[in-house]
């Protein structure tokens, strides 16, 4: 299955405990990550199990990512719940604040790269009718220092 990134080798998802909790309301699963030791987000693990397991509209939260020493495995822990608003009861206020702080990091990021581009366009657009400016001024000094040869 391919992701929006592509992590190269081995991206595989290998589920190690899916347990249903009925006392809490939530789905806790737990996966390894082969391969993404030091490159995987928190989001984009979110990312990734919503699609492998096919949770639209239900709240993922990333409980723990652990990296394993000597390996390029990531561990994973996350709840699902159907309602956020019983996952902001359950979960430690603090997840979701960092949550929200990455969040709005890359929505940030997503917006200067929007920006870049459609600043760069006018940008060019200005620099060709100076171009054409810059010609006609380049080219009248050099009338000027030929009139000035007639002259002498």
């Amino acid at each position: 299955m391919k992701y929006p990134k592509d992590f190269g080798y081995m991206s595989i998802i290998e589920t190690i405990a899916d347990v249903d909790n009925t006392f809490l309301s939530r789905r806790e699963l737990t996966c390894n990550f082969a391969g993404l030791a030091g490159k995987l987000k928190k989001l984009e693990a979110v990312d990734m199990i919503t699609k492998e397991f096919k949770l639209d509209g239900k709240v993922v939260i990333p409980m723990r990512l652990q990296t394993h020493v000597g390996k390029p495995i990531v561990t994973g822990t996350f709840f699902v719940y159907e309602d956020e608003g019983l996952a902001k009861k359950h979960v430690n206020p603090t997840i979701f604040s960092r949550l929200e702080k990455s969040k709005a990091k890359l929505a940030e990021a997503e917006a200067a790269a929007q920006e870049a581009p459609a600043e760069e366009a006018p940008a060019e657009e200005a620099a060709s009718e100076e171009a054409p400016a810059e010609d006609k001024a380049v080219e009248a000094p050099a009338e000027e220092a030929k009139e000035e040869e007639k002259s002498e």
